[in-house]
C-alpha cells in the first residue's frame, strides 16, 4: 500500500506575521512624524531667534554710526514707533517696522546707560493662540 501520509498544514499564519509587520511599521512611522514636526518646530524658532539677534546688532550698528543723537534711539515696548524725520527716528522706525513684519508680535526696546545701550527684541513663540510662549532677547553693547 503506497498510501502518502496526510499533511496537516497550518493556514492563517502568514497573516498573522504581515500584521504584526505592519503594526510595528506604523508604530514607527508615528514615531518618524513626531520627530520631524518637533524639528520643524525647533528650525522655527532657532530662526526666531537669529532674525532677533540680527536686528539687535543692526539697531546697535546704527546707533554706533549716529552717537552724537543717541538719545533719540530710546523707545519702550509700548511706544509707536516715531514719525520724524531725523535719522534716528528713521532707523528707529524701519527697526521697528522689520521686527513687527518678520518676527511674530514682534516689538523692540532700547534703553541708555551712559554709553552702554541695552536692547531688547520680545516676540511670540506660541504656536497655538491660547499660549503665552513670549520669548524676551536682550543684549548690552557700548558705543
Amino acid at each position: 500500500m503506497n498510501r502518502q501520509p496526510r499533511r496537516f498544514s497550518q493556514s492563517g499564519f502568514s497573516l498573522l506575521e504581515v500584521l504584526i509587520t505592519l503594526v510595528i511599521i506604523a508604530i514607527g512611522l508615528m514615531g518618524f512624524a513626531s520627530m520631524m514636526l518637533n524639528s520643524m518646530k525647533n528650525n522655527r524658532i532657532a530662526m526666531q531667534r537669529s532674525l532677533a539677534t540680527l536686528y539687535a546688532y543692526d539697531i546697535i550698528d546704527c546707533m554706533r554710526a549716529n552717537r552724537a543723537n543717541k538719545a533719540a534711539y530710546e523707545i519702550n515696548f509700548a511706544d509707536d514707533p516715531p514719525a520724524g524725520s531725523t535719522i534716528a527716528e528713521t532707523d528707529v522706525a524701519l527697526w521697528r517696522n522689520e521686527l513687527g513684519t518678520l518676527l511674530p508680535a514682534g516689538k523692540g526696546q532700547i534703553d541708555f546707560t551712559g554709553d552702554t545701550a541695552k536692547v531688547e527684541i520680545q516676540w511670540s513663540e506660541s504656536l497655538k493662540t491660547g499660549d503665552d510662549a513670549t520669548h524676551t532677547w536682550s543684549t548690552e553693547s557700548t558705543l
